[in-house]
């Protein structure tokens, strides 16, 4: 008997612990501290062909954030842009153009978006994924965002830098 009150006290206890906890969470997130949409885990991103100019192609990656992250701040192109097709390293490397230093805002309802521009060519890679580290004003975001979409690559496509919309 004795051992069925202590269990039952120890499962009170873990329960009461339990409710303080998500309570405390809920309002921690309430109160402004949600977690920064700039975090790759924290943001969804999609690659889809964007109207092409003299002898390039461009594709455009919409970075979108669902509500209850906390918006951030971008700046210019994304860095370590990784290509792949089907799981497969593509090994084509990008440059960067485009203003280095602006800053946009991203967060739930505030999309940005930034530019793979391709030179139109014959050799033309075909793509599925592209994984990058996004830059804020003050250096690189932790972790590695990833994009999906069909797209096409090739030597000297660049990256434009991270603009405000969809």
């Amino acid at each position: 008997m004795l051992t069925s009150r202590t269990y039952a006290a120890l499962i009170a206890a873990a329960t009461s612990a339990a409710i303080a906890c998500a309570g405390t969470a809920q309002a921690a997130a309430a109160g402004g501290s949600a977690p920064s949409a700039c975090r790759p885990a924290n943001h969804l991103a999609k690659i889809r062909p964007d109207q092409a100019s003299s002898g390039h192609l461009h594709f455009r990656v919409t970075l979108t954030a669902p509500k209850g992250y906390a918006s951030c701040r971008l700046a210019g192109s994304p860095i370590d842009v990784g290509f792949t097709h089907l799981g497969a390293p593509l090994g084509v490397k990008a440059g960067r153009y485009g203003d280095q230093t602006a800053s946009v805002t991203f967060g739930p309802g505030r999309p940005v978006h930034f530019d793979i521009q391709v030179p139109n060519q014959d050799h033309l890679i075909p793509a599925d994924e592209a994984s990058f580290t996004l830059k804020a004003p003050g250096g690189e975001i932790p972790g590695t965002s990833a994009a999906q979409g069909a797209f096409r690559i090739a030597a000297g496509t660049v990256i434009g830098p991270v603009r405000s919309g969809a």
